[in-house]
C-alpha cells in the first residue's frame, strides 16, 4: 500500500479533473468517491452548503499511485512549488505527455516543466536524465528548451 497519498484541492470540479487524468493515464482507475453530507445535523458546515449531497473527495489511481482530489472552492491553487514528473522511455512518449497535457489550456514552461488546464505543474523528463545531463553542454541545452528534445542532446 502507498503510504503517502497526495491530496490534490481542485475547484469545484474534482470529479472533472480525475476523469481527466484517467484520459491522458490510460491504465488508470477511480478507487473511491464520497460525498459531503447533505445538512448541517449530518455535518456539513454552514460555509460548505453549497456543496450539500455533492463530491467531497475522488480517489484515483494513475500510472499506479494513487491521489485524492478534494472537491472545494477557489482558496487554494497549485503553484510550481511542487510538481509530478514522469519519467519517460522515449521521445514519443514525452511528445504524448506534452501534447496531452498542454492542450485544453495548459501552459509551456521551461525545462520539461508545464502546467496541465487545472494549473498543476508536470516534469516531462526523459528516464535516462542523469546519463542525458553528464554530457557537455547539457544543463544549458535543458535551460534553451520548453519540452525537452532528447536528440538536442
Amino acid at each position: 500500500m502507498q503510504k503517502i497519498i497526495p491530496n490534490l484541492w481542485f475547484d469545484k470540479n474534482a470529479q472533472e479533473a480525475a476523469a481527466y487524468y484517467l484520459s491522458v493515464f490510460k491504465d488508470g482507475k477511480i478507487i473511491n468517491t464520497t460525498y459531503y453530507p447533505n445538512s448541517e445535523s449530518e455535518g456539513l458546515a454552514d460555509f460548505q452548503s453549497d456543496f450539500a449531497g455533492k463530491v467531497l473527495t475522488v480517489e484515483f489511481e494513475i500510472l499506479g499511485m494513487r491521489f485524492i482530489g478534494i472537491n472545494a472552492g477557489p482558496e487554494f491553487k497549485f503553484n510550481e512549488a511542487i510538481s509530478l514528473m514522469i519519467p519517460c522511455r522515449d521521445q514519443a512518449e514525452i511528445d504524448y505527455y506534452w501534447e496531452t497535457l498542454t492542450s485544453g489550456g495548459g501552459q509551456e514552461s521551461v525545462c520539461g516543466w508545464l502546467k496541465d488546464k487545472y494549473g498543476l505543474s508536470w516534469q516531462i523528463a526523459p528516464e535516462n536524465w542523469e546519463e542525458l545531463n553528464k554530457r557537455p553542454g547539457a544543463f544549458k541545452k535543458m535551460m534553451g528548451m520548453k519540452k525537452i528534445i532528447i536528440d538536442d542532446f
